[in-house]
């Protein structure tokens, strides 16, 4: 079994290799020796991904924070104000698709890293323009109880359409986090703005929980998707819509423990998923998912808001105990044919995160 020492070792290694020279940071280094050469590509970046790794880097002391926040501010594409899907690390957009939650996680990772290293004030005159970008790109489009446009989910999979009002859990929880954290970072008539969208947006997210069903459902609006979905682990860290006592959220991880746990305690992204990052001749074979060590950490982070901390150590210990290396990979599956995209960046960030929780208390 990999020890802490070794891991964390590894870890800062892997974050700093995904910081390349011009601020960008990247969902996976290919350009690493370590980086297996059958599997996807991700040398991308998402700003979901390089959100999570700014904050453990915050945790680590590592200095890459600014660089890439400048990265956003002057090389990444927004048309009409918003960040789209993913980028290539000159800033030019390699994908079209609007997911909000990054806007959201990016104004989390600015307000974690100014609340701990920086002051309110500083933020506002380093990266005022960004945070105004991020949190009015999100606020443009939001007619509400729903966004005007198309929007996908975290996952990249599924998208919502404004004819049928509906809305990402997830997303809609990221946004609010985000537009509260803008709100604080910056003052005026542009922080009272944020502050009602995400109101607006809280109002709106009270419809995701089905009573009837037992648990947050994974989107909401005039057709539910109630598929269980990981991803809501998110309402409690790091968005804090809910706590991790409340009944509906307890609800919700009993229905992901029941449901979507693999090989005795590891996770899958959600029901029947397929995507495994493994590739043959350029193609993703698609033979079944895996199991997520990202959502191990996760999963653990919830335990310990909950007051359960041995029962948070047993999630990170399930992914401990099958790494080879140290190297954490996007997914870990039940036999020794499938290939995964490894290490996977936010997949150590989350390490970082939940080991900081499960030592330090909440942060």
């Amino acid at each position: 079994m990999i020890t802490t020492e070794a891991l964390m070792d590894a870890t800062r290694r892997v974050i700093r290799d995904a910081a390349v020279e011009n601020g960008a940071i990247v969902a996976a280094n290919t350009d690493m020796k370590y980086y297996p050469r059958d599997v996807a590509s991700y040398r991308y970046v998402w700003l979901r991904d390089a959100s999570f790794i700014c904050v453990a880097a915050d945790v680590l002391g590592l200095d890459i924070q600014e660089d890439f926040f400048q990265w956003c501010m002057e090389r990444a594409e927004a048309p009409g104000g918003i960040f789209l899907q993913r980028y290539h690390t000159n800033g030019a957009r390699a994908g079209e698709q609007f997911q909000p939650d990054q806007g959201g996680t990016l104004l989390w990772a600015i307000w974690h890293h100014y609340r701990h290293k920086h002051s309110e004030e500083e933020a506002a005159e380093d990266f005022g323009e960004l945070i105004a970008r991020a949190a009015d790109g999100i606020c443009r489009h939001w007619c509400g109880d729903h966004f005007a446009i198309p929007t996908y989910d975290l996952w990249e999979e599924r998208s919502t359409y404004p004819d049928l009002g509906d809305n990402h859990t997830y997303s809609i929880a990221a946004c609010i986090r985000g537009l509260r954290c803008a709100s604080e970072l910056m003052a005026g008539d542009s922080a009272r703005k944020w502050l009602i969208c995400a109101s607006q947006m809280g109002d709106s997210l009270n419809r995701a929980y089905s009573s009837s069903h037992g648990l947050f459902i994974r989107s909401y609006g005039k057709i539910n998707d109630y598929v269980v979905d990981a991803s809501l682990l998110g309402l409690v860290y790091p968005f804090e819509v809910c706590s991790a006592q409340d009944m509906r959220m307890v609800k919700t991880v009993d229905a992901i423990e029941s449901r979507l746990l693999q090989d005795g305690g590891g996770i899958q992204r959600y029901e029947n998923d397929v995507y495994d990052g493994w590739m043959l001749n350029g193609a993703v074979r698609r033979k079944g998912a895996g199991a997520w060590p990202l959502l191990n950490f996760w999963m653990s982070i919830y335990y310990k808001r909950k007051g359960e901390p041995e029962r948070a150590r047993e999630y990170q210990s399930w992914v401990m105990s099958r790494l080879e290396e140290p190297y954490i990979p996007e997914q870990i599956f039940t036999n020794r044919l499938q290939k995964a995209v490894c290490p996977l960046v936010w997949a150590h960030a989350m390490y970082v995160l939940s080991l900081h929780e499960i030592e330090m208390g909440d942060d």
